[in-house]
């Protein structure tokens, strides 16, 4: 009689008491909540169901998404949508001004999805964002989240022109573990980007990892180095949490000494700022990082 083979799918990881969220409170985000459900204002802090939305929104700092919730790459870590997206709207440069005037925010974060199906990859809207912000919020301050662009200098060079106060880019992994997490991007030409705008005058460059997928602390501690190799100024760190079931799963949760490691580690290689911690984000404490 031939024993039944039992097939056994891998244990997910259980997460630790330290990831757990505590509840926005304060008068500053209940106002600022109440401003995006009445006028369905779109910040990746509501529909990425960011940790430290409470926190941010009470200090003034909030981050909004542009060109459209699709996005044309399919990176393993992602939780946004995948595929063809909708016409550029060339009115989301003033549509963000007003809701950054309309919820008085102080710093504001801006992203993107990846637009590798036009032309120009979304710089032009980019650019007309930056400067549709400063016109009607001058004493608000920016920092810009933005892809990689395949790497190109001209498109690159319209983020330069506008000069937002932050320019930030995520390498997202460590360079062993890119081709799997990113897919489309590359872990070069990501630091060239970073190089690129650092020597082309950008006064404060950024970037940010996610840990928790199978990287080593030596991967992590190359990262570092690769990062202050070309002249970055402020480094963010944080768990990798699963979107869904189709995402790659969690390999480890980081421990908070780790983290801690991590971050003394950043300070002593020069890192202006080092943000590191489970519940990091990439716009974490973003106002912060202006000193």
């Amino acid at each position: 009689m031939q024993e039944e083979l039992t097939i056994r799918k891998p244990e997910r990881v259980a997460k630790p008491k330290w990831l757990r969220v505590k509840l926005p409170t304060g008068k500053k985000y209940t106002d600022l909540r109440s401003l995006v459900d009445k006028y369905s204002l779109n910040t990746i802090c509501t529909s990425g169901s960011c940790p430290n939305m409470g926190e941010c929104w009470s200090e003034g700092t909030a981050t909004f998404m542009i060109l459209g919730n699709v996005c044309t790459r399919s990176c393993g870590f992602c939780g946004v949508k995948t595929g063809r997206p909708e016409q550029v709207d060339w009115e989301e440069p003033e549509k963000v001004a007003r809701s950054i005037k309309l919820m008085d925010i102080k710093h504001a974060v801006i992203t993107s999805v990846d637009r590798d199906d036009i032309k120009d990859m979304g710089t032009i809207i980019w650019a007309e964002t930056v400067q549709a912000i400063r016109r009607m919020n001058p004493n608000t301050t920016l920092e810009t989240l933005i892809p990689d662009f395949q790497g190109r200098e001209d498109l690159l060079d319209r983020i330069v022109q506008v000069a937002p106060e932050v320019v930030s880019h995520n390498m997202e992994t460590v360079k062993r573990l890119t081709r799997e997490v990113r897919i489309q991007a590359k872990y070069e030409r990501s630091l060239g980007v970073l190089k690129y705008l650092k020597d082309s005058g950008i006064k404060r460059t950024k970037s940010g990892i996610m840990l928790g997928l199978g990287e080593t602390e030596e991967e992590v501690i190359q990262t570092l180095k690769d990062l202050r190799a070309v002249n970055l100024d402020i480094v963010t760190i944080g768990q990798y949490l699963q979107p869904s079931k189709k995402h790659l799963p969690v390999k480890q949760f980081i421990t908070p000494d780790q983290f801690q490691k991590y971050e003394k580690i950043g300070l002593e290689m020069g890192f202006r700022h080092v943000e590191s911690g489970a519940l990091v984000r990439s716009s974490y404490k973003a106002q912060k990082h202006l000193t």
